[in-house]
């Protein structure tokens, strides 16, 4: 409880700053609590991630921005909290589109009734939609795929036409969107959702942000870009995926160096084929973009990851 105590005050002492600070006191900044997250962790007083998204939901606290016009509760959909925001009926409008939002942060951070609460709110406000925004479990309390089985169990509960027609939501026009983690689990739940033989309700329109999609290539000209710029770090991503699976840190180096595929290199050339950047995207993507592919896979890598 002191040590919370004392990165919540560490973090208010950000409101004597003008927000344009400069991006290495920004780097320094966060860089030095996610290693005292990582000290913590260490002495075995908490796990990393817990502490880290305690900071991050506090911080989110001292942002608040309310809005009268838009209806708040919770609800547990198949087991699964959500949150449901209602803008107010219209009188030419008997039913509203609908978007089941799924929040990004790792698989590990962020929460739907803290963090999204504002992002969410705006977007019920300022599209006239029923959002529904899904509390999945996080890391380290659930690993893969336990994340994917809540965003998906409380969608399929959403679609089913009685709670449609509670919160008054046309079937014909509902999305599935998500940002980062809650990206790839959005896609995920879409593609299994279009599998399903016995729904006769679907998503409509499928909204990705910055997406997490491929776990197969660390060397992207993105990651290359970007790979030492402060909050998301190429490293912090590998352990954010390494922390989904539940696996051991030391397959970072493999990861970082695409070493992690497969034994037989051979095996993963038709998917490289689809990840193929050089082809696939603008020289002003590219820019000096270089590929990271290996001849022969790491056993011992291979192995934890099967």
């Amino acid at each position: 409880l002191w040590t919370a105590f004392c990165f919540n005050t560490a973090l208010k002492t950000l409101e004597v700053f003008d927000t344009h600070f400069p991006v290495n006191i920004l780097r320094t900044y966060i860089r030095f609590h996610i290693g005292l997250c990582h000290l913590i962790h260490y002495l075995r007083l908490s796990h990393h991630l817990i502490i880290l998204n305690y900071l991050i939901c506090t911080f989110d606290k001292l942002k608040s921005v309310s809005s009268e016009d838009i209806n708040i509760t919770d609800a547990v959909f198949d087991g699964v909290e959500v949150r449901v925001f209602e803008p107010p009926a219209k009188r030419d409008e008997r039913l509203k589109r609908s978007v089941v939002y799924i929040h990004g942060g790792g698989w590990a951070l962020a929460s739907a009734s803290i963090l999204y609460n504002n992002l969410c709110r705006i977007m019920a406000e300022s599209l006239n939609a029923v959002v529904v925004s899904v509390e999945y479990r996080l890391v380290p309390e659930v690993c893969f795929p336990e994340q994917f089985h809540d965003a998906l169990r409380a969608t399929k509960h959403f679609l089913q036409a009685d709670v449609l027609a509670e919160y008054s939501v046309d079937p014909s026009r509902i999305a599935i969107s998500g940002d980062s983690a809650g990206g790839n689990l959005a896609a995920a739940v879409c593609q299994q959702l279009s599998k399903d033989e016995h729904l006769t309700i679907r998503p409509k329109l499928q909204a990705l942000i910055y997406p997490v999609l491929q776990a197969f290539d660390f060397n992207t000209p993105s990651y290359q870009q970007n790979m030492n710029m402060p909050v998301l770090p190429r490293y912090v991503m590998i352990n954010y995926w390494i922390d989904y699976f539940n696996g051991n840190y030391d397959l970072a180096h493999s990861l970082v160096i695409n070493n992690h595929t497969a034994l037989d290199v051979g095996q993963a050339l038709s998917f490289r084929g689809r990840l193929n950047w050089t082809s696939l995207l603008p020289s002003s993507f590219k820019k000096n973009y270089k590929p990271v592919i290996q001849t022969t896979g790491k056993e011992s890598s291979s192995r934890q990851l099967r």
